[in-house]
């Protein structure tokens, strides 16, 4: 018996979960299609304003971690520690929280990745970058290499250290979502 996710260190849980990318994969919706729709139902009670499927595995034909990333957005009004609760009554893991923000995961084992991986961002509406820095690449064809690009350089250097990956990103991100969000302002 191995030691629970819960009694691991960082170092320990990003040996287990490394960063991998793979091919872009037609599956990621139809993953996305199943977890919206178990959300909906889930989340019937609770405040919903969006859900939307974000992230690298939502932009076409590129490299991504095999993981589909979904934004919930919750009405400005209301308590996001309620729809929090909901979501981890469901099984699905507090990974991170800041000021209005929790982000959770499911399909994470003691034994590694699942076969069908999830991490939920839960914001308040308007709190959705990631929707114009999505729509950008998957528009801007040549852009969205680039970033590719990037994402496979950054892939082996780290492997084991997801928020030195996630950091190395940054710059080209808010680079291109600030391009996005001049080009379509006001879409969210």
């Amino acid at each position: 018996m191995g030691k629970e996710l819960s009694e691991m260190s960082l170092k320990e849980l990003w040996e287990l979960f490394p960063i991998f990318l793979v091919a872009h994969n037609d599956k990621w919706n139809l993953f996305y299609d199943e977890i919206e729709s178990f959300l909906q139902t889930i989340l019937s009670g609770c405040p919903i304003e969006r859900i939307s499927h974000i992230g690298s595995t939502a932009i076409s034909s590129i490299w991504a971690k095999d993981i589909v990333d979904v934004l919930i957005e919750v009405s400005a009004d209301s308590d996001i520690q309620n729809t929090a609760g909901v979501l981890e009554q469901h099984g699905f893991l507090r990974m991170s929280e800041e000021k209005d923000r929790v982000s959770f995961n499911h399909g994470y084992t003691k034994d590694g990745f699942a076969d069908k991986v999830y991490h939920l961002h839960l914001r308040y509406i308007g709190d959705n970058d990631e929707l114009y820095f999505r729509d950008y690449l998957n528009d801007h064809a040549q852009i969205a290499k680039e970033y590719e690009k990037l994402k496979l350089e950054l892939w082996h250097q780290f492997e084991h250290h997801r928020d030195a990956y996630t950091d190395a990103k940054t710059e080209f991100v808010r680079k291109w979502t600030a391009e996005a969000k001049k080009v379509y302002a006001g879409r969210y």
